[in-house]
């Protein structure tokens, strides 16, 4: 069996490429076996593994998951936290709080709750020049879905736009943008403060520190099987 994996960020940098062909793979395959084929061709990668993920057919999937040469793989490195529709997008452009603001806004709207994360130009000690962010957009607007989903089912919200930029950012440029409309302002801010912070932690956007001297990319902070299984209630 032949089989095409998708990379992105220190991934794709490690391995030289976007996409990776690996072939001689067995008839019954699964995402753990895409693992042992894909560090066997890359053994600089063997420290990494436990803290990749395996996406197919852009869905998070545990390692026994069966995997058929059709279906589109990737392999995942931790996100350091879409583009088919107005509110849940990926872009390359500037982003503009107010367009998130328009699109949550409703008549029966008391409050629209808005989280903007800006580029700052220090991180831990060290000087930051600027960021550049990758992700793996088809996944990343389906994974904020998810977290709207989970919004709703914690609390009474009437709409909720997700927006978050890629390539190089500026100091002082927007990165993210959440936007959250409710009847009250109480649970509309409750919603905003969750959606960032569960974007942050699962969303596969990477995130790379460029200084004068260096750069990195930015790991997140759960676990692969935290972010597979959802937040605790």
């Amino acid at each position: 069996m032949r089989l095409t994996v998708q990379l992105f960020a220190n991934l794709a940098e490690t391995c030289g490429a976007r996409q990776v062909e690996l072939s001689d793979l067995p008839e019954s395959l699964t995402a753990s076996l895409v693992m042992d084929a894909f560090v066997d061709r890359f053994p600089q990668l063997d420290a990494m593994r436990d803290s990749i993920m395996f996406a197919v057919n852009a869905e998070y999937v545990s390692a026994d998951h069966p995997v058929m040469p059709c279906d589109e793989v990737a392999l995942i490195p931790p996100v350091s936290g879409g583009a088919d529709d107005d509110f849940f997008k990926i872009t390359r452009d500037i982003l503009d709080p107010t367009d998130l603001h328009r699109l949550v806004l409703s008549p029966e709207a008391g409050a629209v709750s808005l989280f903007v994360g800006v580029v700052r130009d220090n991180n831990l000690g060290r000087h930051v020049n600027y960021l550049e962010y990758d992700a793996y957009p088809a996944m990343a607007t389906k994974v904020m879905r998810q977290i709207a989903s989970e919004i709703r089912d914690r609390w009474d919200v009437l709409d909720i736009a997700m927006h978050h930029r890629i390539g190089r950012l500026e100091i002082g440029e927007a990165s993210v943008a959440v936007a959250v409309s409710s009847a009250h302002r109480g649970e509309g801010i409750e919603a905003c403060h969750y959606g960032i912070d569960r974007l942050k932690a699962i969303v596969p956007i990477w995130k790379k520190e460029v200084w004068t001297d260096g750069e990195e990319w930015i790991e997140g902070s759960l676990t692969p099987a935290a972010e597979v299984d959802g937040p605790a209630d």
